[in-house]
């Protein structure tokens, strides 16, 4: 009894306004002789468990079963990111042009997806298993199948440019369809800031590790179709000075043909291999992951338009500074690694030695994600972004200027660093902004997925300008397909799709993020904010099922 006192005293500031409010609604009141006013509920009002609490902690299995769910994403992202362009190239053998195609089309209609995903998402009716659980679950079959068929080589050889078009525009679709609703399940874990950083700590870290298992399946088992034994060594210097006429430096320098049935079906061993990969981890999600809705978040009467929503959320001020920032920082990560292979391949000595350099890279990443998660809590997110883009700098210049052995594998370590960095701070960054824009617009719910959406749409579209556009410098460069040596042009073009290119995107994107505008005193500052609203939010419920 004491406790209802307490309730209803310290809802006494509140109550006045709520009958208003409710008769705005159309509901019907009536007044007894003891003018207590009786309140007929809504039908589609539920009550508030009491067991429910402001901070949601999350269990360690919960948080690894989140995490592993986004896994094979990065597992089939990093394949595609280093072995798919070569692929295009040298096994499928379309020309650069075509692949230019394929990739940035590819990327493109993946970037379109995203706000077409995240509206239809917006749409979405509330299930026993979540809102964003079934999306996740209904497309990973249809997106195993795209996948595979990416890497499989059609018979036909007029028509495999539609062929890899038409599945990798498929495998975007249906990534962006579970992509985009578990990037926005982070914020349905919990609602308290710690721990969902811990949770984005643990999903990055296994995302990290993802990478690692995606390059070590693809890069140990394809390694073999791009090794120097397939090539005639006898004709080496002849390619290697070039020829007038390209049929014949393909002719003279060209793998051995039989090599081409083996490394194609290395290929689709690897595409079978990590789509399998794809319906376990999710299944593992799907078991241990608990879709929360935020049962405190201020609702209005009726749910503000999709269009509406994406205005606000254009105007927020600190997620465009976040999305243009790492938007110049994710094309150089992703030009560095698209051109990695072809660059260790072709402009330096090191082909026989690719894929340990990437798993040395992707193992220095998983393992620095950790040191990353602490070093943000203590410095802050803000400078640990500075710092953790800023080391890769140097040393993808030494690996350009100094290339051999042992100074590759010392850029990969440090390399690793960053790589750790440019995927941790976005997606820790991002849960903040969507909190920044709560306290700025505390009657608009549900546009979690508005944020992840077009912060997934603006570093697609823009990966995919660059992919194209450095597929495109190979060919005007004189690149010739299926060759084991490319001629000097091609080399001085790899050099700098590798550092200066790479280097000026993150100059660019550092620059922008010095206005970042929520620092730790902001990101404080919200969170308590948004704590007392929730309160005000319990209150004001709790005082509505008092009345009925």
């Amino acid at each position: 009894m004491k406790a209802d006192t307490s309730v209803s005293t310290s809802s006494a500031a509140v109550s006045a306004p709520i009958p208003l409010d409710i008769m705005a609604k159309g509901e019907k009141a009536s007044v007894t002789p003891g003018d207590k006013l009786i309140i007929h509920p809504e039908p589609a009002f539920t009550k508030i468990p009491p067991e429910t609490h402001l901070d949601q902690k999350l269990s360690v299995c919960s948080k690894l079963c989140f995490a592993i769910g986004g896994a094979p994403n990065q597992v089939a992202g990093s394949a595609t990111a280093f072995f798919l362009q070569i692929y295009l190239l040298d096994i499928a053998q379309i020309n650069p042009f075509q692949a230019s195609m394929v990739l940035f089309i590819g990327k493109a209609w993946g970037a379109v997806t995203d706000p077409i995903v995240g509206f239809f998402i917006t749409k979405s009716k509330w299930t026993k298993i979540g809102r964003l659980m079934p999306w996740m679950v209904g497309c990973t079959p249809f997106m195993v199948v795209s996948y595979v068929y990416l890497w499989f080589v059609p018979p036909f050889i007029t028509g495999r440019f539609i062929w890899y078009l038409g599945f990798y525009c498929l495998y975007q679709t249906l990534i962006t369809c579970f992509h985009v609703p578990y990037s926005a399940l982070t914020m349905f874990l919990s609602t308290n800031q710690h721990e969902r950083d811990s949770a984005t700590a643990y999903r990055m870290t296994v995302e990290v590790l993802g990478t690692l298992v995606g390059a070590a399946i693809q890069g140990q088992i394809v390694a073999s179709a791009h090794t120097l034994k397939h090539c005639p060594h006898h004709n080496l210097s002849a390619g290697h000075l070039g020829n007038s006429s390209g049929m014949e430096i393909t002719r003279t320098v060209g793998p051995s043909h039989d090599f081409l049935p083996h490394a194609k079906k290395m290929y689709m061993i690897a595409g079978g291999v990590i789509g399998g990969l794809f319906l376990v981890c999710t299944l593992i999600m799907f078991l241990g992951v608990k879709e929360r809705d935020d049962p405190y978040a201020p609702k209005t009467e009726r749910a503000i338009p999709f269009h509406k929503g994406f205005i606000l959320v254009m105007k927020h001020g600190s997620y465009l500074t976040l999305t243009a920032a790492f938007l110049f920082i994710s094309v150089a990560i992703q030009l560095i690694q698209s051109n990695f292979v072809l660059f260790c391949t072709y402009a330096v000595e090191l082909r026989d030695h690719f894929q340990n350099i990437v798993l040395t890279i992707l193992m220095s990443a998983a393992v620095s994600i950790p040191f990353w998660q602490w070093f943000l809590e203590k410095f802050g997110k803000k400078t640990a972004a500075f710092c953790g883009i800023t080391w890769i700098v140097p040393f993808i210049l030494m690996l350009v200027f100094v290339p051999n052995l042992i100074v590759a594998y010392v850029v990969a370590v440090s390399s690793g660093l960053s790589v750790a960095a440019s995927l941790l701070l976005p997606w820790s960054m991002l849960p903040d902004v969507v909190d920044d824009f709560r306290v700025a617009n505390r009657t608009s719910k549900g546009h979690e997925a508005i944020f992840y959406s077009l912060y997934a749409f603006f570093t697609k579209f823009a990966a995919g300008i660059s992919l194209g556009v450095s597929t495109l410098c190979l060919q005007f460069a004189g690149y010739n397909t299926g060759a084991c040596k490319q001629p000097p042009p091609v080399v001085f073009t790899l050099k700098l799709l590798i550092s200066a290119a790479p280097v000026a995107c993150i100059i660019i994107g550092l620059i922008i993020l010095l206005v970042y505008p929520i620092s730790e005193d902001v990101r404080l500052r919200n969170k308590l904010a948004l704590e007392e609203l929730r309160k005000q939010s319990i209150s004001c419920k709790s005082l509505r099922a008092d009345l009925i």
